[in-house]
């Protein structure tokens, strides 16, 4: 064969390939090596017909992949060999419409570094910009209406390209070469700024100078970003951040922060008010840029209201050229919370942020681009030397997962009711919603039923069986009775399990600690404080804690002083600090009246936290173990729990020798703290020795909310591995809540097998 002989090629890529400039990209390199033919979307796929010589065919599939853009996921290609076309040249063909099976939704992306340079360049048409985008960066999850992912399919629809816009976006040789949300300050997204007995200022720098002015004159402001709304305030003025306190109602959980880009490395004002490792720099500068919780300096001048008796903040660098600009204009930290009422999703419509919000915020600014559905932001922590996500939004979501099995028909799973996600699983692979919120409001649900339509419509499948909690209370367990179709219930902690085997394709046995709040178990009983021994479909309890009762049902989540009577009682100890009258409560739980039985250790933290004095009342879930963890010290010396099985053959630890050393006034907080976390976690292990040595484990994972607790969860994962045991933590689905939801499609997708 001849070196000049032309062969011809059709190359079919899935994987994260749309939204990522990937079109352009194969554009440029068949360019590049004098290649002809096509490029175009097929639904979640590229497609390419190529020909050219073998020499420079062979060149072009070798920088497919290792030339990717940065943002791009590509899986290997298909590759087959096709008959030549003559072709004249290489272009970009209209998406076409396919097999929506290989579809991919990317999520919404940072403003890159070539965005941001031109944002700041006087000289150029897009300079200080709020809505500068390019091929590799601005918002796609929160835009896309349709696939395949065009234009004519977002919410840029009706934006029509200025002439200087549509130049960019049909030359190959541009970034901006079929980049879908393009715009400028002629043609496209504008802000507007608004404040109550004022006129409207419409013209985007107008609208930023009164933003700025706002703030800096102590006034809360509704900011519409990406995927929603945030509130923002000087975070130094104490008398701005408690007024949005007590406006929002939100009393002590800790408020984000929204740090200037300073520096070279970006992180000058970062490092002023927080002690990080290279973990956690990597993960502020990185696209993702989420929120991120870092140890406060000993001399950092953020006033204590930020976050009340906590040692950490969540501090977040700038995500989109909106967020630049105001962080740079203001040039110090700005809180930036969630526009939202507790626990509900985001708020993303500006008619409603201002009904539903106009007693929170003094003023707002919006935007005219459509938000087509909430995304928060991400939250992540340093547990155990790695970064792990507590709360997926913006940036992260929607994930995307290979399952461990081939599925017949496919999944829906709805998740928890608390920080709920949502699951469609079908053929091999899973996508797993950002986080929703609580589902105790109308919002709440609407979203909800809002994200269940879209992905069901975006990736065109059709769920032949709702996965749900075994709870018959739930909300999700609810709203899946009234589909109509074939539901199949998984047991809370059987999910948790099922959820981190899931992510690390763990093959034979593993024991898994599932420590959580509230999970409805297969007793009836609410479970917190299991270890389940098995894989996923076939789960044995084998571990738990002693029982207790819950004095008020569902009040004690919210008021921790029930469940430090109730150990205190179970122990027939008494708190004589107790700040409320009990004698009726007494009365009550001695009746078993509304006091549902519990072996959670969430609810063993709260008792601890009500003990030590910390919090009477929990105003945000976490709320009284995050205060005991603040002051925790680690290596502090365990109080051994005595360990013997039931008559059910499982394995209890009894926390009653804890209770006396609580309750010792003599001993100081920090150190009956460390006691606390300590003696949990040598409970666990020891519960793990005894396990193995009856059934041969040796793989082990911790699974649930409590091992979000960095304490807790790096003593016993270090004592565990010094016993010989592979240790296994979350890495990319949260622990918590917001991960029940792949738990749930791993659990009942491995019983259909």
């Amino acid at each position: 064969m001849s070196v000049s002989e032309v062969l011809a090629l059709h190359i079919a890529i899935t994987g994260r390939v749309q939204g990522v400039g990937f079109r352009p990209f194969v554009s440029r390199l068949a360019h590049e090596f004098g290649l002809a033919g096509w490029v175009r979307n097929r639904s979640g796929l590229v497609e390419i017909q190529i020909e050219g010589t073998e020499l420079a065919l062979t060149a072009f599939k070798h920088a497919l992949l290792n030339q990717a853009p940065p943002l791009a996921q590509p899986d290997v290609p298909r590759i087959s060999s096709v008959a030549c076309c003559g072709f004249d040249g290489f272009i970009i063909q209209p998406s076409e419409t396919g097999d929506k099976s290989d579809t991919y939704i990317p999520p919404d992306y940072f403003v890159c570094n070539d965005c941001l340079v031109e944002m700041q360049n006087p000289a150029e048409r897009r300079y200080r910009y709020p809505f500068i985008n390019c091929t590799q960066c601005g918002p796609r999850y929160t835009l896309i209406d349709r696939l395949p992912y065009d234009r004519p399919n977002t919410a840029m629809a009706d934006f029509e390209l200025c002439p200087d816009c549509l130049g960019e976006y049909s030359n190959p040789q541009d970034r901006r070469y079929h980049a879908q949300p393009l715009a400028c300050a002629c043609c496209g997204p504008n802000l507007t700024f608004r404040r109550q007995c004022y006129a409207d200022l419409s013209e985007n720098e107008t609208a930023l100078a009164a933003c700025l002015k706002g703030l800096r004159e102590g006034l809360i402001i509704a900011v519409k970003g990406v995927g929603g709304y945030h509130l923002l305030c000087d975070a130094n003025n104490a008398a701005s951040v408690k007024r949005l306190r007590e406006r929002k109602r939100r009393p002590d959980k800790p408020l984000a922060l929204l740090v200037p880009w300073c520096g070279e490395q970006g992180l000058e004002v970062v490092n002023q008010l927080a002690e990080l490792g290279d973990a956690e720099k990597q993960l502020l500068c990185s696209p993702l840029r989420p929120i991120v919780l870092v140890k406060k300096r000993i001399d950092s001048p953020l006033i204590d209201v930020i976050a009340p008796g906590l040692g950490e903040v969540g501090l977040m660098l700038p995500y989109s050229p909106l967020h630049h600009l105001l962080a740079e204009g203001y040039g110090a930290p700005l809180v930036a919370t969630s526009a939202n009422l507790s626990g509900e999703p985001v708020l993303t419509d500006g008619a409603e942020v201002e009904k539903r919000l106009g007693q929170v915020a003094d003023a707002f600014l919006h935007h005219n681009r459509p938000i087509r559905r909430p995304a928060d932001d991400s939250v992540y922590r340093l547990i155990a030397g790695k970064i792990r996500p507590l709360r997926s939004g913006r940036g992260l979501a929607p994930i995307e997962r290979k399952l461990p099995f081939q599925l017949k028909q496919p999944l829906l799973a709805v998740g928890a009711d608390l920080k709920n996600t949502v699951a469609l699983a079908f053929e091999d692979r899973v996508v797993i919603s950002p986080h929703i919120g609580d589902l105790g409001s109308l919002r709440s649900s609407e979203v909800f039923e809002q994200v269940v339509a879209d992905f069901l419509r975006l990736y065109d499948v059709r769920p032949q069986v709702i996965i749900c909690d075994a709870h018959p209370g739930y909300h999700t367990s609810r709203w899946a009775k009234g589909r109509g179709l074939q539901i199949t219930k998984v047991f809370h902690h059987h999910a948790h399990a099922s959820a981190l085997v899931g992510e690390h394709d763990l093959k034979g046995q593993v024991l898994v600690f599932t420590w959580d709040g509230t999970g409805y178990g297969e007793d009836g009983s609410i479970w917190g404080g299991e270890a389940l021994l098995g894989s996923p479909g076939d789960w044995r309890r084998v571990g738990s804690l002693r029982q207790f009762y819950l004095p008020g049902g569902d009040k004690v989540s919210r008021e921790p002083w029930r469940s430090a009577l109730s150990v205190c009682w179970e122990q027939e100890l008494d708190w004589l600090d107790c700040p409320y009258n009990s004698d009726l409560l007494r009365q009550a739980w001695q009746g078993r009246i509304n006091c549902p039985v519990t072996s959670s250790v969430g609810r063993l933290f709260d008792a601890a936290a009500a003990l030590l004095g910390l919090a009477d009342y929990s105003t945000y879930e976490g709320h009284a173990a995050m205060r005991l963890e603040a002051i925790s010290a680690v290596g502090a010396e365990a109080i051994p729990l005595p360990l013997a099985k039931n008559s059910a053959g499982v394995l209890i630890s009894d926390w009653g020798r804890l209770l006396p050393f609580l309750l010792d006034m003599k001993i100081s907080r920090t150190e009956r703290s460390s006691v606390f976390h300590s003696s949990l976690a040598t409970t666990l292990v020891a519960q793990a020795k005894v396990i193995r040595d009856e059934f041969g484990v040796t793989q082990v994972g911790l699974s649930g909310g409590v091992f979000q607790n960095r304490c807790l969860t790096e003593q016993a994962m270090s004592e565990l591995q010094k016993q010989g045991f592979k240790v296994y933590l979350h890495e990319h689905i949260p622990a918590g809540d917001g991960g029940i939801s792949f738990g749930q499609i791993i659990e009942a997708g491995s019983k259909m097998l």
